[in-house]
C-alpha cells in the first residue's frame, strides 16, 4: 500500500483569480481539501448551505466568515478552526488579498 504525502504550503498560486481546491484524500464519506484564497469572498447576497459537516481550520493568512442570524462575524487566524454543521448557512465576507489564506476544509458526516 502507498502512503500519500504532501506540504500544505508548498506550490501555492497567488494571487489567482478565483480559489483553489486540492482535494487531498477522499475515502467513503470523508473528504478533505486544500484551499487557497487570495481575497475571495462568497458572492453578496449568497450563501453556502452544505448538506454534509465541514471541519475548517486555517493554516496561514486571515479570513472573515459570517454564519446566517449572527450579528458578529468569525475573524479567523492561523491556527483558528470551526466546525460548520450541515445546512449551517454561512459565507466568506473576506480573505486576505495581500497573501494567501490556506485552508485545510474536511466535509464529512
Amino acid at each position: 500500500m502507498t502512503v500519500a504525502r504532501g506540504t500544505l504550503l508548498s506550490n501555492l498560486r497567488f494571487p489567482e483569480d478565483k480559489e483553489i481546491l486540492d482535494t487531498l484524500v477522499e475515502a467513503g464519506a470523508c473528504r478533505i481539501e486544500r484551499i487557497v484564497s487570495s481575497g475571495q469572498a462568497t458572492p453578496e447576497g449568497e450563501w453556502l448551505d452544505q448538506s454534509v459537516r465541514e471541519f475548517v481550520v486555517v493554516i496561514s493568512g486571515r479570513a472573515r466568515l459570517r454564519f446566517e442570524g449572527e450579528d458578529a462575524p468569525l475573524w479567523l487566524g492561523p491556527g483558528d478552526w470551526v466546525d460548520i454543521p450541515a445546512n449551517r448557512r454561512h459565507r466568506v465576507e473576506w480573505t486576505d488579498p495581500d497573501q494567501p489564506t490556506v485552508w485545510l476544509a474536511v466535509h464529512f458526516g
